[in-house]
């Protein structure tokens, strides 16, 4: 059975729509890349859209020294959220989230964001995370679940992992990856699986119980159709988000709402 998400997706735009009824204007958000090309071009693109339907403005930034142009805009009053694109192509990741202003770090992947959500401070996580999280929470009831989570990402498994575990949420999660043994005998004793590794439909029923709750994170191009890292076979015995219109359109909208959030805080943390 395929998880419907729209119910998360309205709450979201709820949340979204009484923060613009406090702004005066148009929040923005700027997206930033050194390599705008194949992929990265793609999905800015797609992002350019979605800001669109939102009411966000937004521009496409292209560099090739992405440390003094975030720099720049960390500094810019008129830009409410930074977005940098990924993979980048002329420094390592770690160096654009350690200079990234976090009040400003709409995908919540500055060490201090990502440092808050240990303390259960879930103002800027990352967004796909939060997007499986929101998802589980609209479906189930998650005090004391087993969950596995395949793979150990620094912007999906481990945050994601992280937000399970905080008080209130109360789940027990074990992190996999691919040196893990007897991970279809730890995913078959699971509740929820959530896959998020980015291999074209790498579980199948092999890896579940049936009436398991199956998070599909995995977005691939198959025969130049999107596929999730979720086998379709799945849904015959299972609860699985759908690829395409789940965890992404989920996604999409909370990246959105966090560009209001960051207009409304005003570049305070």
């Amino acid at each position: 059975m395929k998880i419907d998400v729209l119910p998360v997706i309205e709450k979201i735009k709820k949340e979204i729509k009484e923060h613009r009824e406090k702004l005066n204007r148009k929040p923005k958000l700027i997206s930033i890349t050194d390599d705008y090309t194949g992929a990265t071009k793609a999905y800015l693109k797609s992002q350019k859209r979605i800001a669109k339907e939102y009411d966000v403005d937004f521009e496409i930034i292209e560099t090739e020294n992405l440390i003094e142009t975030i720099k720049k805009y960390n500094e810019d009053k008129n830009v409410d959220g930074i977005f940098v694109a990924r993979p980048t192509k002329t420094i390592k990741f770690i160096e654009v989230a350690k200079i990234l202003n976090p009040a400003k770090d709409v995908e919540g992947v500055t060490p201090y964001n990502m440092g808050m959500n240990f303390y259960g401070v879930e103002e800027f996580v990352p967004c796909t995370a939060e997007s499986a999280v929101k998802i589980l929470e609209q479906t189930e009831e998650l005090k004391s679940k087993k969950v596995a989570v395949i793979g150990r990402s620094i912007t999906v498994g481990k945050p994601l992992a992280i937000m399970l575990e905080n008080y209130g949420r109360d789940c027990t999660v074990n992190i996999l990856n691919s040196k893990t043994k007897n991970m279809q005998e730890i995913t078959k004793n699971s509740d929820i699986v959530i896959v998020a590794i980015g291999k074209a439909n790498y579980v199948n029923m092999d890896f579940l119980k049936e009436g398991t709750t199956v998070i599909d994170v995995g977005i691939n191009v198959v025969d130049g159709k999107l596929t999730g890292d979720v086998s379709k076979e799945v849904e015959k015995y299972c609860s699985v988000t759908p690829v395409p219109g789940g965890v992404g359109s989920v996604t999409s909208a909370i990246l959105m709402r966090n560009v209001f959030r960051a207009a409304i805080k005003g570049g305070k943390i």
